[in-house]
């Protein structure tokens, strides 16, 4: 059976508190099996028969009902966890001297206006490359310095992403990208 992971955008941030035994539970009352969690941010990695586009939508309805807000739900093999983990787009000296380097999840790839609208959200403190279905955010400084964020994101795009750590993704992908 295929193993997926979910990247869950708006859990236990932004006053919304979900514990992790709930959420595996639910993804669990959706027919998914050996559901686990990765820290407490929505990262869910489970086994299903179904496909991604639909696993998305299918998740989106059940956490919506259950929870009583959206969460935008983004679907990755563990192939995919592992690409997105270890591709590191921009020069080694900027990369080195970064002071965070996150990836941002998108449903679909963007098109050349997409890439062009996020292209201007760039500054001296904030660089960005895309591939496929991620967006490879380099900041220079402390994050609370940028005046990016997963919400000016979704404005200057208009559509829904999440955002990840890449230690955070590097970890997912040693512990269940090989499977």
């Amino acid at each position: 059976m295929p193993r997926y992971i979910a990247f869950l955008r708006a859990i236990n941030v932004g006053g919304h508190t979900v514990k992790m035994d709930r959420l595996r539970e639910l993804f669990s009352s959706m027919g998914h099996t050996n559901v686990e969690t990765f820290i407490a941010s929505g990262n869910v990695v489970f086994d299903s028969p179904g496909k991604a586009a639909a696993l998305e939508r299918t998740i989106e309805a059940t956490l919506e009902d259950a929870l009583g807000y959206e969460v935008a739900t983004f679907i990755r093999t563990p192939g995919e966890l592992v690409v997105a983990a270890e591709r590191q787009p921009f020069p080694v000296r900027p990369f080195e001297e970064a002071v965070a380097f996150n990836v941002g999840f998108l449903r679909d790839p963007l098109d050349p206006t997409g890439q062009r609208k996020l292209m201007t959200l760039r500054t001296d403190i904030d660089d960005f490359r895309v591939q496929g279905r991620e967006i490879y955010w380099l900041c220079r400084k402390r994050q609370s310095e940028s005046t990016f964020s997963n919400a000016v994101l979704e404005r200057a795009l208009g559509c829904r992403a999440t955002i990840r750590g890449a230690k955070t993704l590097k970890k997912m992908a040693d512990k269940y990208g090989r499977d």
